[in-house]
């Protein structure tokens, strides 16, 4: 069975924990750590002859085009994941038709197709989003990755669907593919990536993705370059902030190349088409 591994392509001073720290008009002067951890996570994927989902920052695709060019040279998907890691809620309809158009254009300067898949910055595609499905159909998208079906303070729809299925929308249908998640004590327990694969033993993620595959399910998982630079800047940030941040830094890379040894991984897109979910010819 064919998972699916995706990055979210952002800065580490772009992330939502330390957004208080780096003022918009600051990042073009703040050093770039982009290439510590794309390194580190495209020599893991070669060696292992996986694939991924590259969900790049329009930003950083303007700032670095080469990345997008070596990850389609490698034989990955690019994707998008916004312009400058907004919140949709902070954006609403009409500016989030813009940011898309925005990322858009910045990815195919950059060499890379129109993208097919979005991710929002921090899952905020919840019900007072929902508007957001509409968008994405209009301009074209065939999937997102955007909802998480668990219980969360900031966002989380935790009755959704954790598997792949299909959202109606007044502009046609959109693929809907959670990361994974874990059934257990009547709810769903976060285990597709970020923080948690840092936090939780690998033993409970291979778990997760072994049960997963043993139902017939694809699982997808999700994590950024920054997670591979355990010697980035420390950055002032409340206890909690640093904690989610940095925690297990360091085991970021053989934690993923013990998966990448144990399943198969691929694209997002390569995923969805083997689970019949996307059609065939949309095999790269």
């Amino acid at each position: 069975m064919l998972h699916a591994l995706s990055f979210d392509v952002e800065e580490y001073f772009q992330v939502a924990n330390l957004r208080h720290a780096f003022a918009r008009e600051d990042w073009g002067s703040v050093e770039s750590r982009l290439a510590v951890g794309m390194e580190r996570i495209l020599g893991a994927l070669e060696r292992h002859d996986a694939h991924a989902t590259f969900f790049f920052l329009g930003w950083i695709a303007e700032q670095h085009p080469d990345w997008v060019r070596r990850c389609l040279d490698d034989g990955h998907e690019v994707a998008s994941h916004g312009y400058e890691h907004e919140f949709l809620w902070d954006l609403g309809p009409e500016r989030f038709e813009e940011d898309l158009a925005r990322t858009e254009g910045a990815l195919e300067v950059a060499g890379a197709p129109r993208p097919i898949g979005f991710r929002a910055s921090t899952f905020t595609l919840t019900r007072k989003t929902w508007w957001a499905f509409e968008t994405l159909a209009r301009r074209g998208y065939l999937y997102d990755s955007s909802v998480h079906p668990v219980r969360h303070p900031v966002y989380g729809v935790p009755d959704f669907e954790p598997g792949i299925s299909t959202v109606s929308t007044p502009e046609g249908p959109l693929v809907e593919f959670p990361v994974a998640t874990w059934r257990a004590f009547g709810r769903n327990w976060p285990v597709g990536g970020g923080g948690y694969f840092r936090l939780l033993p690998l033993a409970v993620t291979r778990r997760a993705f072994a049960r997963l595959e043993s139902a017939g399910r694809p699982g997808g998982l999700y994590l950024h370059p920054w997670e591979f630079d355990p010697e980035q800047p420390r950055v002032p940030a409340p206890w909690s902030s640093t904690f989610r941040h940095r925690l297990n830094l360091s085991r970021s890379l053989p934690r993923l190349e013990a998966l990448l040894a144990r399943f198969r991984f691929g694209s997002f897109r390569d995923a969805l088409v083997e689970a019949g979910a996307l059609p065939r010819e949309l095999t790269r």
